[in-house]
């Protein structure tokens, strides 16, 4: 039995603006709607535009909780919304930075939102109610610091499960949605640089790369060579044989870029970080509709040098009477990455009265440009006493682009939504290069490498993944008075997504020996032409890698859910729902001619995905919901492919367990809310979950004791734990002072604690 803890805390201290209350909405080009007042006789609260599937957050079942704000009182569901207002008051440029407030929330790295410690595999991010593929194809998360908070309109994180959302709900959805026609015209523009202590102006390793490196695109370096790229379309093993002689395999070798891509050189006065953006919007009259526009480009350059100590140890020993780890593998280990990350949004929307319209196109393209060296012992394939120095260059080129179109109308009691979408989404991986030297105390005295002995060698890989996802959707709802006010809804959605991924791994190998004192030449000189020519170098595939190189997968979804709504006496309402999916998962292994067939995968599942909430309005100011709910969680592609790739975060290559199953959850949560003033608030809740089948990382030693991390479901698993949050404001205004008069200080602090068991 494995036990998890996590505690998740914020404090946020700032000024509100002039109001404190949130202005209600005003259509584009009217008058602005009367503020909110203080008067015990009015409700306060945010008109907040959110557009979600199925989602009505302006309804007409509306409890009678004067204090309550208006979002929250027009969802059954258990959501934290950031509007506007909220937005900004946090001041962070990204809606990454703001979520991090959010009660039960994490920002991991600056850029990847969990919800109550779960990882990746439990959150789901959607742009205007619509999937929202990562560009990392490799991860499920989305960086979501990729967002700028000027045209963002609205953030909604639903931590209870409702059947208008996809099935795969874990520890939550957040919910972007973009500006449609704002309220009055901007123009942003923002620059900034930062650094931090270790890595700024200190020492770090890098490699020259090429010319368009600073701007995230390589400027040709990196192409595959004619030669080696019409090699690799035959689909055949690369290597001597009826296809290929020795000397075809010394041009493939010299015709790389083996200079640029593969030399480490120290940098002692690593960069600042430097990001600029520029975000603007416009709302337009046209005859009877307000058309809007927004558009953002943005362009972020980071650096980031890590260290520390890496060890695998495959046994325990005792030392001096007590047990302990024997590390087979040390090392320490310096990594410098440069992340460059471009990005634009344009959005185009229309308002004609009561119906909506959006037209959002995304661009996102993230590079990562890293160096890493590491020195130790490795006494699983070379000795315990010879020292090793090695070294890894990589560039990881990923692209998403998406468009999508919803449109939203209502017709007095009848509402009905429709969302379409596509995306791309594509990860490349030239040149990820490693070698290793081993150091030779009997003839050189010195670091040497000879491209065979253990421990010495010199390898490239190249990988390309491509994804294509399509989205579409229709919600109906209608209201209607049945001796209660009750809302009808019911939906369908589609939602596929198709990949190709393939990577191919080489080893150099000379057809003799390499004398000394070649051997002891730097990477650059060793792998020149000259010495390809002279030493016969041969570009070999690695015969591990030479059998399932590539894998096909598709995962297609076809859902529908009905769900109702009513106000079942006064104060007390009751959200009930069924949703359905039918899922379709298959990944297919693409052998090398000649290869062993890889074992696929074929899933093929439907589900009953009820969920239901009940919310207990039982003071003007006070509310408690209890929800319960069943959904699922999907193996990802990439833990289904026998096929290796390598996570930069944790220097780890993973390997994919085509015997993966579906993870089914069980889920039960209870909140208080006490809203003791304008915009403030004491919560209390309490959540469990239980998980049949959940998906874990195993590692494994294979071949030779190369270290692996798999993936694999254990029996089962729980969590559970409890949050609270707490809004407060002060005013100012015995300050004294005009600046003081209108304003308050907002003191804000939360508090989750998460426990977990695995068996």
């Amino acid at each position: 039995m494995t036990k998890r803890t996590s505690i998740i805390a914020g404090l946020l201290l700032s000024s509100a603006l002039i109001s404190p209350a949130a202005h209600a909405q005003s259509a584009p080009g009217e008058e602005p709607a009367a503020e909110p007042t203080s008067s015990d006789d009015e409700p306060t609260g945010e008109d907040v535009d959110v557009s979600a599937p199925g989602g009505e957050f302006s309804g007409e079942i509306i409890v009678r909780g004067k204090y309550i704000p208006n979002p929250v009182r027009a969802t059954g569901e258990v959501v934290s919304v950031l509007g506007e207002a909220e937005i900004a008051r946090t001041a962070d440029g990204d809606i990454a930075g703001s979520l991090q407030r959010v009660t039960g929330l994490s920002v991991v790295g600056g850029r990847f939102v969990f919800v109550r410690g779960l990882g990746e595999r439990y959150s789901l991010a959607l742009l205007n109610g619509l999937p929202l593929p990562s560009p990392e194809p490799l991860r499920r998360v989305v960086p979501l610091d990729l967002f700028p908070t000027s045209v963002i309109a609205s953030t909604v994180v639903q931590k209870s499960y409702s059947v208008n959302y996809p099935g795969e709900f874990g520890g939550g959805v957040i919910n972007l949605t973009t500006k449609s026609t704002p309220d009055e015209p901007f123009l942003k523009i923002n620059f900034g640089v930062s650094g931090d202590s270790e890595t700024t102006g200190k020492l770090g390793y890098t490699y020259d790369g090429s010319d368009g490196d600073i701007i995230g695109f390589d400027s040709g370096v990196r192409d595959i060579p004619a030669g080696l790229a019409k090699a690799l379309a035959q689909n055949v093993p690369i290597s001597v044989g009826t296809t290929f002689t020795s000397e075809d395999l010394q041009n493939f070798a010299a015709s790389l870029n083996n200079a640029e891509t593969n030399l480490i050189q120290r940098n002692n006065d690593i960069p600042a970080n430097f990001s600029a953006d520029i975000s603007a919007g416009k709302t337009f009259d046209v005859g009877d509709a307000y058309v809007g526009v927004v558009a953002t480009a943005g362009y972020d350059n980071s650096w980031r040098t890590r260290g520390g100590v890496q060890q695998t140890s495959q046994g325990i020993v005792t030392v001096d009477g007590e047990p302990g780890l024997l590390p087979d593998q040390n090392f320490r280990f310096v990594t410098t990455e440069n992340r460059i990350v471009i990005n634009g949004l344009l959005g185009l929307s229309a308002e004609v009265g009561e119906h909506k319209f959006r037209f959002t196109n995304l661009y996102i393209h993230d590079t990562s440009k890293e160096a890493s060296i590491k020195a130790g012992i490795d006494s699983i394939n070379v000795s315990d006493d010879t020292l090793l120095n090695q070294g890894r260059t990589s560039w990881f080129e990923r692209q998403l682009f998406t468009s999508q179109f919803v449109g939203e109308f209502k017709f007095d009691e009848l509402s009905i939504d429709v969302r379409g979408s596509y995306a791309n989404s594509k990860r490349d991986a030239p040149y990820e290069r490693t070698y290793g030297y081993a150091y030779d105390d009997i003839i050189a005295q010195d670091y040497v490498n000879n491209l065979t002995s253990p421990g010495q060698s010199a390898r490239i890989r190249f990988s390309d993944l491509n994804d294509d996802v399509y989205g579409a959707g229709a919600d109906i709802s209608y209201e209607t008075d049945l001796g209660v006010p009750t809302i009808f809804s019911a939906g369908y959605s589609y939602y596929k997504n198709d990949r190709f991924a393939q990577r191919r791994d080489f080893r150099f190998v000379p057809v003799g020996n390499i004398p000394n004192p070649i051997d002891q030449e730097r990477i650059d000189f060793l792998l020149s032409d000259y010495n390809v020519y002279t030493y016969g170098l041969e570009l070999r595939e690695v015969a591990s890698q030479a059998s399932v190189p590539a894998y096909s997968a598709t995962l297609e979804v076809n859902a529908g859910y009905v769900s109702v709504e009513a106000e079942l006496t006064d104060g007390l309402r009751a959200n009930l729902g069924v949703r359905y999916e039918d899922a379709k998962q298959q990944v297919t292994p693409i052998s090398l001619v000649g290869g062993t067939p890889g074992v696929g995968t074929g899933l093929n599942n439907d589900y009953w995905l009820p969920a239901g909430t009940l919310t207990w309005n039982f003071a003007e100011d006070m509310q408690f919901r209890l929800a319960a709910s069943k959904t699922i969680a999907r193996p990802q592609f990439r833990e289904l492919a026998p096929q290796q790739f390598l996570d930069l975060e944790s220097d780890r290559t993973f390997v994919g367990n085509p015997l993966l199953t579906d993870s089914e959850l069980f889920n039960v949560e209870g909140r208080y809310e006490y809203y003791i003033g304008r915009g403030e608030r004491i919560t209390l809740a309490g959540f469990y979950k239980k998980i049949d089948n959940p998906i874990e990382n195993v590692a494994f030693v294979q071949g030779g004791g190369t270290l692996f991390t798999g993936f694999s479901n254990a029996p089962t698993a729980t969590l559970y734990g409890a949050e609270v949050e707490l809004v407060k404001y002060l005013p100012l205004n015995d300050l004294g002072g005009d600046f003081f008069q209108d304003r308050r200080l907002m003191l804000a602090a939360n508090y989750t604690y998460t426990k977990s068991k695995i068996k």
